[in-house]
């Protein structure tokens, strides 16, 4: 089975597989709940959006942080 994004491509934004996994399910909540704040619905599931922008560097370990810390707050 083929799947895109690959994980190297994915990897090379996010070093470890565990962060990548912890970064990936954050940043989909947030998409989810930001979504349900505004009665939006979505196209793709938020944890396919999640990883396109952790494969097109939209997001980093360090900026995922940031705002983890702020929606946990």
């Amino acid at each position: 089975m083929m799947l895109y994004p690959a994980m190297n491509q994915l990897t090379a934004n996010v070093p470890n597989r565990y962060l990548l996994v912890n970064v990936v399910a954050r940043r989909a909540r947030q998409i989810a709940q930001a979504a349900e704040d505004i009665g939006e619905k979505l196209e793709e599931k938020p944890v396919t959006l999640a990883i396109q922008e952790v494969a097109d560097a939209k997001i980093s370990v360090a900026a995922a942080d940031v705002v983890i810390k702020d929606v946990e707050a």
